[in-house]
């Protein structure tokens, strides 16, 4: 079998232990002589499966009592519109633009009729290198919504804003589980599973219980009241990445949890960060202060020689390190299932790229 290092930024890596036991599992789960994916999610097969997948999630992250959990779908995208059409009760909400999945989450709250959108902070101007400085927000906001962690930017917050008198809306789709947040400080938490949970389909949403109200003339799929009422279950939800999602919440819990599985992240980064702080050829555009655990972007400052490194980097198994087309350059995406041997690979391949391109230039820039 092929051995790579997958460095993509979603779908991800997948811990090797958990796609071993979806294998031995995946003709017979059981003993009920069907696959996971011909389980009816009426049965009490499945309903053991997302109500495990539930409590181990609460566990993973302590979620208090009077927080709902939910299995949607639709990504992390769809939540760009359920979260104003279900909580802009008042019609006026406040943004904190960090990056391109937090305008674009502008952009759909934009769209909502008669609803006030600001962005109260934005570090557009710093071409996002930074996180920018939340301010003061004012009671008469429904909710503010930030990005924790910025996936083709590389920059994270590691506090939130407390104390405020308002929902925090917070996406954390790259970051969720990979670094230890006090759910208690937000209103809701969203995050599209395929990252550092499981395959690509689920979505997962932590809710304030207070914030669920009916909402007149909203769709049943995007109204968080029914799809609490019914358990997830309104419609036939993602049962296979539910489940695992599931196998993936029992690989964290036996590692120790989120506050163990963030000192290896830490660890991992460092070893990434401290090489490019060091080098002659890369180096990081992201700020100090600001740098992300999970997604590690990375330039040489010559195109050229970004697209030299891509190719042959695939070539020796580094794969998925090309730059989002928005911002070029390469990206490492160091999720919990990446292994920390694939960091040191990676260091010793670009150190050796580093020497080669040192003795015969490929291109030099005007």
């Amino acid at each position: 079998m092929k051995k790579v290092y997958n460095f993509s930024a979603g779908p991800a890596v997948l811990p090797s232990s958990v796609l071993k036991k979806v294998q031995d599992e995946m003709l017979d789960y059981a003993d009920s002589g069907m696959s996971v994916m011909e389980l009816s999610h009426r049965s009490s097969l499945f309903q053991a499966i997302i109500d495990d997948a539930e409590c181990l999630l609460r566990e993973l992250m302590s979620i208090p009592d009077h927080y709902s959990v939910l299995f949607l779908q639709g990504g992390a995208s769809l939540q760009f519109s359920m979260i104003p059409m279900n909580l802009a009760q008042n019609k006026k909400v406040a943004y904190v633009n960090s990056g391109s999945w937090s305008e674009k989450a502008i952009e759909e709250a934009l769209k909502i009729p008669d609803l006030t959108v600001d962005v109260i902070a934005s570090s557009q101007q710093d071409q996002f290198k930074k996180v920018p400085t939340i301010p003061a927000v004012t009671a008469d906001y429904d909710y503010l919504h930030i990005t924790t962690n910025n996936t083709i930017e590389g920059t994270t917050y590691f506090e939130v804003p407390t104390g405020i008198e308002i929902p925090v809306i917070a996406d954390m789709s790259s970051n969720i589980l990979s670094s230890e947040y006090d759910v208690s400080d937000f209103g809701l938490i969203y995050a599209g599973a395929q990252k550092n949970i499981g395959p690509a389909g689920l979505t997962v949403v932590i809710i304030r219980k207070d914030l669920i109200r009916l909402v007149d003339n909203l769709p049943a799929m995007l109204d968080y009241s029914v799809q609490e009422k019914n358990n997830s279950m309104y419609n036939t939800p993602p049962t296979f990445a539910i489940y695992v999602a599931k196998l993936v919440f029992e690989w964290l819990k036996e590692l120790g949890g989120v506050k163990s599985i963030e000192a290896i992240n830490r660890k991992k980064a460092q070893l990434l960060y401290d090489y490019l702080d060091q080098s002659s050829l890369f180096s990081s555009p992201v700020e100090r202060g600001s740098r992300s655990l999970t997604n590690i972007p990375f330039v040489t400052g010559d195109a050229a020689i970004d697209k030299q490194f891509v190719e042959e980097a695939e070539k020796a198994g580094f794969v998925n390190l090309k730059g989002h087309r928005s911002v070029g350059g390469m990206r490492a995406s160091l999720y919990n299932a990446f292994p920390i041997e694939g960091v040191t690979a990676l260091i010793e391949f670009m150190d050796t790229f580093t020497k080669k391109t040192e003795e015969a230039p490929l291109h030099v820039s005007n």
